[in-house]
């Protein structure tokens, strides 16, 4: 049988019922005739409520009247005009790590699609511990006024993040923070008079062409105080093996960020005693301590997810660290007249020193991602550094000679603690 295609556009239903009439037909032609005196009659199947061995199947003619099959063409001739191609349309309702990558056209894979620069600011309250104190103030027998009594407050302080990711999948990264506290300290006064300070004075030494000692002993008023400050700076290289924290899903409940860098860390402390406190220009010591560290440290980051848009976090970091430290002492009046010894030479003296240092700081947070490009946060930060110099410690109990000041003392530790909060932008 002669089979012909051609005719007009259908619906694809059609041509596959059509299909089957031709293969059914061809099978019945090619059976052997001596299975049945006439052909087998051929029921083609239907089409809802139309019949393919009818002459017309939905409206489009598929037999004609000798017999012949008529079937629409399985091809387009002339498909019109060309429509512009479109590319993909995305929304802020569905990003591409929420759905996956699916949703992502870039050729350098999922990463690209998601923002790489990070940017946040915090704000800080903190305090640290303060080593045992020293004498600075006594009456006969007892002793009145220490170093400790000038305490550690809570003042405020900034903390900064700015960092970028790298690579198709967005696994490396590296970041830069700094953060820092600013005038830790207090003040505490004693009166009453019949106030010896601590240290106490050589005869020789002279203010003014005054006997220095005449200030610091039966004082009728002596006030000490405190004034100390932390910088940070860190430069940290970020690996992510898995998914960023801002991207957790129900699918993926937590992620792990490694982390290894290099760090600053300052921690200077000043104690001075001022003696006669009501006096017009009264004597003042001045004891400065500084630690500088510098060292490598290792790190890692974990985030759990415990609600859609609500994670917690832990950071935890680790340094050893060379610390340069010295020993900035000094005694002069309010009016910035140095004491003198016999031999003309200032009461003052800047001591250097080295030693290794360690420092270990723990970040806990509640961060809420409010949008994909927005989190806020809350946290507590606990940073413990060992093998410091502290002013209290150094602290002197006499000076009669220049080599009375010339103290170093690497053996403190303290811990600076306290809240923040704060928001990260991604872009």
């Amino acid at each position: 049988m002669a089979t012909a295609f051609h005719g007009t556009s259908c619906s694809l239903g059609t041509r596959l019922a059509c299909l089957f009439a031709v293969i059914t037909m061809s099978i019945a032609a090619a059976a052997p005739t001596g299975l049945a005196d006439e052909p087998a009659e051929l029921v083609a199947p239907t089409v809802g409520s139309a019949d393919i061995g009818s002459t017309e199947l939905l409206g489009e003619h598929l037999l004609t009247t000798d017999g012949g099959l008529v079937c629409p063409p399985l091809y387009v001739t002339d498909p019109g005009p060309q429509l512009p191609m479109m590319g993909p349309v995305y929304s802020d309702a569905v990003l591409p790590w929420q759905t996956g990558c699916a949703d992502c056209c870039s050729k350098q894979g999922c990463g690209s699609c998601w923002p790489r620069w990070f940017a946040s600011a915090s704000g800080l309250v903190m305090t640290r511990t303060l080593p045992g104190g020293a004498p600075v103030s006594t009456r006969p027998g007892s002793v009145v006024l220490t170093t400790a009594d000038a305490s550690a407050n809570w003042p405020g302080g900034v903390d900064f993040r700015l960092g970028r990711w790298f690579g198709p999948q967005q696994r490396h990264g590296v970041e830069g923070i700094y953060w820092g506290l600013y005038n830790i300290g207090t003040a505490a006064t004693v009166g009453g008079g019949g106030l010896n300070a601590v240290p106490t004075l050589a005869p020789s030494i002279v203010v003014d062409a005054t006997a220095a000692n005449t200030l610091f002993e039966n004082a009728s008023e002596q006030r000490v105080a405190r004034n100390d400050l932390v910088n940070d700076a860190e430069v940290n290289w970020l690996y992510a093996p898995g998914w960023h924290p801002e991207r957790l899903n129900k699918e993926h409940r937590w992620s792990l960020v490694w982390l290894a860098g290099f760090r600053f860390f300052q921690l200077l402390d000043t104690v001075t005693l001022t003696s006669p406190e009501t006096a017009a220009d009264p004597l003042i010591l001045d004891v400065t301590g500084n630690n500088n560290l510098l060292g490598g440290q290792v790190g890692a980051r974990v985030d759990w997810r415990i609600a859609p848009r609500v994670r917690l976090a832990t950071i935890k970091k680790f340094m050893i660290a060379g610390n340069s430290v010295s020993n900035l002492s000094t005694l002069q009046t309010a009016d910035g007249i140095n004491a003198t010894f016999a031999d003309g030479s200032t009461v003052n003296s800047r001591t250097t020193g080295s030693t290794f240092a360690y420092l270990g700081s723990l970040d806990g947070l509640v961060a809420w991602d409010v949008t994909d490009h927005w989190s806020l946060w809350v946290g507590y930060r606990l940073v413990g550094v060992g093998n410091i110099l502290q002013a209290d410690t150094v602290w002197p109990s006499s000076i009669s000679a220049p080599g009375s000041l010339a103290l170093i003392n690497t053996n403190g530790s303290t811990l600076i603690h306290g809240g923040f909060a704060g928001f990260e932008s991604r872009y």
